[in-house]
C-alpha cells in the first residue's frame, strides 16, 4: 500500500492557493483505488514556533486549520496535528545527533533568516521535517522545489543513520507531485499566494465573505492592454493569466471573455461558487468542536501507533 504524507504549517489563514495548489491533490490522493493509498495529513504546530509567535495566535489557527481539512473533504485520511505525536520531537532529537551543523547551516531558510537572534529551532528545524517524513516510512515523498533541498538531507540522514546504526528507517525517493493549481497573488502575480502573507489585498482567504472576495479580485492586476485579444494567456501578461488560471481552476470558463471587467466578474463568480460549500460545511463543523476534536485525537492515536515502533527501533539502535 502506498503511503502518502504531507503536513502544513499554520502559519496564517489557509489561501485559495492552498485549496487549488495542496488540498485539492491531497483530497484526490485519498480517492485513489480502494485499498492502494494510506494518507497521513498534519498540522505541523512545531514547525510554527521557529519563529516568534503568539500563543494564543498559534491555538486559533492549528483549530481553524483542522476545521478546514476537515471542511475540505479530507475525512478519508488520517488526520494529525503533529505536537500530539510525540516521536515527531523525540526522533528529532536523534536526528540532531545524527546532522552536522554544517548541512543545517546550508539550509536555504536558516541562510535566508538567519540572524544573532534567530532561534536555535530554525537551525535544526530540518531535522524535524526528516523526523516527519521517516517516522511514517514512505517509500516515496512528492516535493517541490521549495522543500527538495530538505528532502535530500533526510535521504542523507536516512543513509547515514542506516550505515552507523543498522537499517532502521526506509530512504525515499523524491519524486515530483502531481500538479495542482499554481495561484499567484492577485497585487503581485510574480509571488506565490501564501497564507503567510498576512492580510494582504491580493491573497485570498478560504473563509473570506463573497463581498470581501468581490473587492479583492476587482483589485487585481491587470495591465494596460485594450485590443481584442487582451484576455490571453501569455507570459508577458502575469497578472491576466493568473486571474485566468483561477477562473479554470474554480470550473469557470474563459470562453466569451473579452475584457477585464468580464474576466474579473466571472473569477469572482467561480471563486465565490467554489468557497461556499467549504465555507458551509466549515460552519457545521465549528458549531461542533467535539467532533472535530474527536476526528484528531483518533488521528492522533493512530499516528502513535504507527510511529511507536520506528522510533523504538531508532532508539535502540543508538544505545538508548
Amino acid at each position: 500500500m502506498h503511503r502518502h504524507l504531507s503536513l502544513l504549517t499554520p502559519s496564517g489563514h489557509l489561501t485559495l492557493g492552498n485549496l487549488l495548489g495542496a488540498l485539492r491533490p491531497m483530497a484526490a490522493a485519498q480517492c485513489d483505488a480502494p485499498g492502494s493509498a494510506d494518507c497521513f495529513y498534519g498540522i505541523a504546530d512545531l514547525h510554527a514556533m521557529t519563529t516568534p509567535h503568539d500563543p494564543a495566535r498559534l491555538r486559533a489557527l492549528t483549530r481553524e486549520t483542522a476545521t478546514l481539512l476537515l471542511a475540505a473533504g479530507l475525512e478519508g485520511a488520517t488526520l494529525f496535528v503533529q505536537s500530539r505525536v510525540p516521536a515527531h520531537a523525540q526522533l528529532a532529537y536523534l536526528l540532531e545527533c545524527t546532522a552536522s551543523t554544517g548541512e543545517l547551516s546550508r539550509m536555504i531558510q536558516f541562510k535566508e533568516k538567519g540572524r544573532s537572534s534567530t532561534r536555535v529551532s530554525l537551525f535544526t528545524y530540518p531535522a524535524l521535517m526528516a523526523a516527519d517524513i521517516l517516522l511514517y516510512r514512505p517509500s516515496q515523498v512528492p516535493v517541490g522545489a521549495d522543500q527538495r533541498q530538505h528532502v535530500e538531507l533526510t535521504r542523507d540522514l536516512a543513509a547515514r543513520f542506516n550505515s552507523t546504526y543498522g537499517p532502521v528507517f526506509t530512504i525515499p525517493e523524491i519524486t515530483v507531485p502531481t500538479a495542482g493549481a499554481r495561484v499567484m497573488r492577485l497585487d503581485e502575480p510574480s509571488v506565490k499566494m501564501g497564507k503567510s502573507a498576512g492580510d494582504v489585498p491580493g491573497v485570498v482567504r478560504l473563509l473570506d465573505p463573497p463581498d470581501v472576495v468581490r473587492r479583492k479580485v476587482a483589485r487585481a492586476v491587470t495591465d494596460s492592454d485594450t485590443g481584442p485579444d487582451a484576455v490571453r494567456a501569455d507570459p508577458a501578461k502575469p497578472g491576466v493569466t493568473n486571474l485566468l488560471d483561477i477562473l479554470t481552476a474554480c470550473g469557470g470558463s474563459p470562453d466569451g471573455v473579452t475584457t477585464y471587467g468580464a474576466l474579473k466578474k466571472a473569477v469572482t463568480d467561480a471563486v465565490v461558487a467554489e468557497l461556499e460549500p467549504l465555507q458551509r460545511r466549515y460552519a457545521d463543523l465549528a458549531a461542533d468542536p467535539a467532533h472535530v476534536t474527536g476526528v484528531y485525537d483518533a488521528g492522533a492515536a493512530r499516528c502513535r501507533k504507527v510511529t511507536a515502533p520506528v522510533l523504538a527501533a531508532a532508539q535502540a539502535a543508538m544505545g538508548l
